[in-house]
């Protein structure tokens, strides 16, 4: 059994149970394949015996709409924002992750509080703010990041869709250059995320290969830490 941990105070719904499952967290800036990635993982593990709860940011039933509302419109400053993805992952926290994990699943996680910290910050939201605002985390087992430059990442996300305006930073960046923003804020997104692993040591994967070889990579990362569980 595990003890949740918490990286600032516990929450009071939190309790000081203990939890047969896992948390396990896949980050990445968009485009670099964590999708893919978490839908092989999921089959795999279910095909292994585990029970396993797939969630990601923007998928509470309390804030996923209200969030996409106010970025059709861009009509909320940083610092909101970043309180109505705390609301969505509190949400998300108390209602679904949680009670998985002591039920004995694994929790499979696209993006977590990481992502909302890396994109906050380029936007110049204070370290130290964000901390104190996502502080009732739960420190996952593993953290895995997809690791990708923007070279190889480019022709990725233009092999399926247009750049938009949040992948390219175009809501803070100006200019009216789409690619040149998007470069500028992938590089810079990309910078964050190596911080943050560095900070909270995830396990970085090289994303830059196939498919397959990326997959083998997560796959032993997860395996390690599913180790143990139901003991």
């Amino acid at each position: 059994m595990n003890t949740v941990r918490f990286y600032g105070h516990t929450p009071p719904v939190a309790g000081d149970e203990p939890t047969l499952g896992r948390l396990i967290v896949v980050e990445g800036t968009d485009g670099v394949g964590r999708s893919t990635q978490i839908a092989m993982l999921q089959e795999w593990l279910e095909a292994e015996g585990y029970a396993v709860l797939v969630t990601g940011l923007r998928r509470s039933e309390l804030a996923s709409s209200g969030i996409d509302r106010a970025m059709r419109g861009n009509t909320l400053d940083a610092l909101t924002l970043n309180l109505f993805y705390a609301t969505d992952f509190w949400d998300r926290l108390e209602k679904s992750i949680i009670p998985a994990m002591r039920s004995g699943m694994v929790a499979l996680i696209d993006r977590y509080i990481y992502s909302i910290i890396a994109r906050a910050r380029v936007r110049g939201v204070p370290p130290r703010w964000l901390n104190d605002v996502f502080e009732f985390a739960v420190v996952p087992d593993r953290v895995l990041f997809l690791d990708v430059d923007v070279e190889h990442l480019l022709p990725r996300v233009l092999a399926v869709r247009q750049l938009d305006h949040w992948e390219s930073g175009d809501d803070f960046l100006g200019g009216t250059d789409l690619y040149e923003n998007f470069i500028r804020y992938q590089s810079a997104l990309i910078d964050e995320f190596r911080e943050l692993a560095k900070e909270h040591n995830f396990v970085t994967v090289d994303a830059r290969g196939s498919v397959s070889e990326v997959f083998q990579a997560l796959q032993a990362e997860v395996r390690e830490a599913v180790k143990g569980m139901g003991e």
